[in-house]
C-alpha cells in the first residue's frame, strides 16, 4: 500500500469531490424523471394558464415523451458509469486489489440512497412543483442530447421491427378519459370518491360511447294520441297521461303527424271553446293536426352526446328514434340524457312507487325486465355487460338462447336469474341475487 501522504493528495480529494458531484447529477435525473412523468399534465395545464413558466415548459418537453426519458436515462447512465469508474480507482489506489469490492459496495449503497431512492420519493410526492423546478435544465439536456436519443431511437426501433413490434410515436399509454375513469374508480374503492360523484362523471364520459338506442323508450310503452279520436277523448287522455307531450298518429301507429304539447292543446281548445263564457259544442270541429308540432326524428344511431347537443341547438326536449328503415323504435327526451348523468329524475307526476329495481328483506332484487343494464349497475354497484343487449330481460334471452317461461331460472355472470312474470313474448320482473 502507498504512503497515505501520497495517497491522500490533492488529487484524491478533487477525484472524491467530483464523484460527490456526479451523485448530485445523478440524483438529479434521477429524481426529475420520475417528477415528469409522474406529474399531471391536467395539473400543469392549470398552473400553465395562471401564468407559471415552468409548468409550461414541463409541458413541452413531456410532449415527447421517448425523447424525455432517453435524454435523462442517458445522462444518469454517463454520470452513474463516470462516478462508479472514478470510485474504483479511487479505492484502488487507496485499499489496492480489494479497493474494487468496496468500491462496489459503496457505491451501490451511494447511488441506492442518495441518487436514486431520495430523489424519487421527494420528486413522487411533489411531483408538479418539481416537474417546474427541473423543466429549464432538463429542456437544456433535452436539446444537448437529441442527436444522440435519435440515433438510439432509430437503433431501437430496428431491433424492435425485428421481433415484429412496432412502436407507435403518436400513442399514449392510456387515453384522457380512461385516465379519468379509472382515477375515479380507485378513489371510490379507496373512499375517498363517492359513488353518486363517481356515477356521475363516469356518465358525463359515457355520453359520447352511447347511442339513443340503448336508453330510447320502446315504441311498446310509448302512449300516443290517435288524432281521429273524439276531441272529448284526447282531452281526457291529455288531462289523464303523467307526460306534457304526446305523439299524434293517424291510420296506424307508424304514422306519426305530428307531436302535441298539453299546454299547446289546452290553449287552443280554450280559444275553440270562446273563453269561460264559450260553447263547448264547438270542440266537434276542433282539429288536434293543426295544433300539433311537426314530428323531430332522429336515427337510432345518433350518440347521447350528438342528441343532446341537437336538442340545445333546435331548443326541443323530444324526439322520435327510426332505424335505418324509418320504422319508429321509440323515442327519447332531454331528460333521458340528463338522467345517464345524475341518475333517476322523478317529479310530482311520476306514478308512485314504480321503481325498476326493488331491495327485498332477503337481500334479492325484484328488478322490471325493461331496466337497462347500465341502470341496474349503477343502482346496485354491479358489473353485468352491457354489450350484447341494452336490458336486463334481454341479456337473460341472450344468454338463454330463448324466450324463458315463469318460475325458471339461470345463472350466469355470477348472478342468479329467476322469471317471475311474463306478458306474452316479454320478461316484466326478474328476481335476481348474485352468487356467493
Amino acid at each position: 500500500m502507498d504512503d497515505p501522504t501520497t495517497v491522500y493528495d490533492a488529487a484524491f480529494w478533487t477525484t472524491a469531490g467530483v464523484i460527490l458531484f456526479l451523485l448530485v447529477l445523478s440524483g438529479f435525473f434521477s429524481g426529475s424523471e420520475t417528477a415528469l412523468t409522474a406529474a399531471s399534465r391536467g395539473k400543469l395545464r392549470t398552473q400553465a394558464d395562471k401564468g407559471s413558466g415552468g409548468a409550461q415548459r414541463a409541458l413541452d418537453i413531456t410532449e415527447d415523451n421517448e425523447r424525455l426519458i432517453g435524454s435523462v436515462l442517458l445522462g444518469n447512465n454517463l454520470v452513474n458509469i463516470l462516478a462508479a469508474s472514478l470510485a474504483t480507482s479511487l479505492f484502488t489506489r487507496a485499499f489496492g486489489e480489494s479497493g474494487v469490492a468496496l468500491a462496489t459496495l459503496v457505491m451501490t449503497l451511494l447511488v441506492l440512497i442518495f441518487a436514486e431512492v431520495l430523489p424519487k420519493t421527494y420528486a413522487i410526492t411533489n411531483s408538479e412543483s418539481a416537474a417546474s423546478m427541473v423543466s429549464r435544465p432538463i429542456s437544456l439536456v433535452v436539446t444537448v442530447f437529441s442527436p444522440v436519443v435519435a440515433a438510439v431511437r432509430l437503433l431501437v426501433r430496428g431491433l424492435l421491427r425485428l421481433f415484429g413490434l412496432q412502436v407507435d410515436p403518436d400513442s399514449h399509454i392510456m387515453a384522457v378519459r380512461e385516465e379519468i375513469a379509472g382515477a375515479l374508480q380507485l378513489g371510490h374503492s379507496e373512499g375517498v370518491v363517492e359513488k353518486e360523484d363517481r356515477d356521475r362523471i363516469l356518465g358525463a364520459l359515457d355520453l359520447g360511447d352511447r347511442t339513443v338506442e340503448e336508453i330510447m323508450l320502446h315504441r311498446s310503452g310509448i302512449e300516443m294520441i290517435n288524432a281521429d279520436d273524439e276531441p272529448q277523448t284526447i282531452l281526457e287522455q291529455c288531462l289523464k297521461s303523467s307526460h306534457t307531450r304526446l305523439p299524434v298518429y293517424q291510420d296506424e301507429q307508424e304514422n306519426i303527424i305530428g307531436v302535441i304539447h298539453a299546454k299547446d292543446l289546452l290553449r287552443a281548445m280554450y280559444d275553440v271553446v270562446g273563453g269561460p263564457d264559450g260553447d263547448a259544442s264547438a270542440l266537434r270541429s276542433f282539429d288536434i293536426s293543426a295544433v300539433a308540432m311537426p314530428p323531430y326524428f332522429v336515427p337510432e344511431t345518433t350518440t347521447l352526446d350528438e342528441q343532446m347537443r341537437q336538442f340545445l341547438r333546435i331548443r326541443s326536449h323530444f324526439a322520435l328514434v327510426v332505424d335505418e328503415y324509418g320504422t319508429l323504435q321509440g323515442l327519447i327526451t332531454l331528460e333521458d340524457i340528463l338522467e345517464e348523468i345524475v341518475g333517476e329524475i322523478t317529479d310530482e307526476f311520476d306514478p308512485d312507487g314504480d321503481l325498476p329495481v326493488i331491495q327485498s328483506e332477503d337481500g334479492h332484487y325484484l328488478v322490471d325486465g325493461a331496466t337497462t343494464i347500465r341502470d341496474l349497475n349503477r343502482a346496485t354497484d354491479w358489473n353485468l355487460p352491457d354489450d350484447e343487449a341494452n336490458t336486463i330481460a334481454g341479456l337473460v334471452i341472450h344468454e338463454a338462447q330463448m324466450i324463458p317461461t315463469v318460475g325458471q331460472v339461470f345463472s350466469y355472470h355470477g348472478f342468479r336469474f329467476e322469471v317471475r312474470e311474463r306478458d306474452g313474448n316479454r320478461i316484466t320482473v326478474l328476481r335476481i341475487n348474485a352468487l356467493e
